[in-house]
């Protein structure tokens, strides 16, 4: 039997979003394992069993101290050595929401890691300029170059779920940096693609990043949601979107190309 690409689920308390991305990339045919962090700590489950990372999205021990630093931190001093083979590896990450502020606060993007080095964090997500919790639609233009964004329309429509989403790096020059080497793999914009200023910008994050990856495409962190719009009847509008445009029910939104280039790399270079 032909082997099958591996997902592995990462969770642990507060995590609330596993089950809708384990169920975007189970559509696509992988195995997807959902599985607490303390077993791995335990040796029960071994990261290089699998192809794929992903770190839903959720408030991961409740957000204390700030949103993904503790579940940061225990990945960086526990399973750093695990993780930066599991890079070497040219395997596949994927942070969203509290995964990419878990992401940025270890250290792994926008990279290179170094799981020994200490105050290697060179980029945050922090408190929305609005000072409260964002629950919207927005849109995103994609840019970059990552695995991950492949065949995707120039402007898609996903929804964020916030109150720590404001990406800062550490200066200009880092972020000029970013732009560059094509590390910015989505921005903020209007629904004609155009840049614009809150809400369309729903955290006041720099340069309008929704979301990054390292310098070889494979990781990728966002703060908004695909897996919120796998299926087109998750679009706001999607009965009006009908009536326009002809799609039914079993359409897919447009979170789905994403999961679906993640299943796609590992079969064409892993396996």
């Amino acid at each position: 039997m032909p082997q099958k690409v591996r997902v592995l689920v990462l969770r642990t308390a507060g995590t609330n979003c596993n089950v809708e991305t384990a169920f975007a990339f189970t559509h696509g045919g992988a195995v997807v394992d959902e599985v607490h962090l303390e077993r791995v700590f335990a040796g029960e489950v071994k990261l290089a069993d699998y192809h794929i990372l992903a770190l839903p999205g959720g408030f991961s021990y409740g957000d204390d101290i700030a949103s993904g630093r503790i579940f940061a931190n225990e990945l960086r001093l526990r399973l750093g050595k695990d993780i930066a083979r599991f890079i070497d590896d040219k395997k596949l990450i994927i942070g969203i929401c509290n995964g990419f502020q878990i992401l940025v606060k270890a250290g792994i993007l926008p990279g290179p890691f170094a799981p020994e080095a200490s105050g290697q964090q060179t980029v945050t997500l922090t408190n929305n300029d609005s000072g409260k919790f964002e629950d919207r639609w927005t849109y995103l233009k994609v840019e970059g170059h990552s695995v991950w964004t492949r065949g995707l329309k120039d402007v898609i429509y996903i929804p964020v779920a916030h109150g720590e989403g404001k990406f800062i790096p550490a200066n200009d020059q880092l972020m000029k940096a970013l732009a560059a080497n094509g590390q910015v793999a989505f921005r903020y914009v209007c629904a004609d693609g155009a840049r614009g200023g809150y809400p369309h910008n729903p955290n006041g994050a720099v340069d309008d990043v929704a979301g990054i990856t390292d310098a070889t495409g494979r990781i990728l962190g966002l703060m908004p949601h695909p897996e919120r719009h796998f299926h087109f009847t998750q679009h706001p509008f999607w009965t009006r979107l009908k009536a326009e445009g002809g799609h039914d029910r079993a359409a897919l939104g447009d979170g789905a190309q994403i999961f679906a280039n993640g299943i796609n790399y590992v079969k064409e270079n892993l396996l």
